[in-house]
């Protein structure tokens, strides 16, 4: 399954998409924007596989917009004007849909993104490096249970032992893969296969209570949904 979202400043161009998403299977569009600025705080708090971004936009255009994310879905470019194609494939964009698109022309773009999903879903499984003190440790990403931030530090909880590494919530966040991870606190990321309870305020993880941050609430539903379909 495929979550997504369009932003687009033309409303009849978001009809277009949600039209054609409801006819693909695998595809769940969560929200549509017709102000880029607006869909900032969405991808923030939720995590998403992929945008349908137009690039002629007025305030800000798709491409500036892509370049201004610190963490970057997969991204479908649609817009009326060929001309932005090479730099729409600059961004490694999965797809670029020149309007009006047909269905079968929207069906194949999806179909790559579902490929590409899949293809970096069977390379989740394994390791990173992680810096302790003056060394680096290869630590396999199914042996971490959760990561605990305290300032400039991050604990790492494996299965069997802790290790203190230098370095930041968004550090990490850069190289942890999102089908494994979810991030429930500014100061907890959690394994999400590693699950034990899912509670209103907490997520219980290997026995370890880990608390859900006030404004991550949207995470549980989040998470439910994405364990349904594991």
């Amino acid at each position: 399954m495929l979550t997504a979202i369009a932003i687009d400043d033309e409303p009849q161009a978001l009809d277009v998409v949600q039209l054609h998403a409801a006819k693909v299977s695998f595809l769940d569009l969560k929200a549509r924007f017709t102000d880029a600025f607006e869909a900032l705080p969405y991808l923030q708090k939720n995590q998403i596989d992929l945008i349908f971004l137009d690039i002629k936009m007025p305030d800000i255009s798709g491409i500036e917009f892509v370049n201004c994310l610190q963490k970057v879905p997969m991204v479908i470019f649609t817009t009326a004007y060929s001309d932005y194609a090479v730099q729409g494939f600059e961004l490694d964009a999965i797809d670029y849909l020149l309007k009006p698109f047909s269905l079968a022309r929207f069906l194949k773009s999806c179909n790559k993104a579902l490929e590409v999903k899949t293809l970096r879903s069977k390379e989740a499984d394994k390791s990173i490096l992680i810096k302790t003190g003056y060394e680096e440790e290869l630590i396999p990403l199914n042996s971490i249970l959760y990561i605990e931030a305290d300032g400039n530090y991050l604990t790492f909880m494996l299965k069997d032992r802790k290790l203190v590494s230098r370095q930041t919530m968004s550090d990490i966040l850069l190289v942890l893969p999102e089908v494994q991870f979810v991030r429930i606190h500014r100061s907890y990321i959690i394994a999400l296969h590693k699950i034990d309870k899912i509670g209103r305020q907490e997520i219980t993880v290997a026995g370890h209570k880990i608390p859900v941050g006030a404004s991550y609430d949207e995470k549980i539903a989040d998470i439910r949904t994405r364990l349904s379909k594991t």
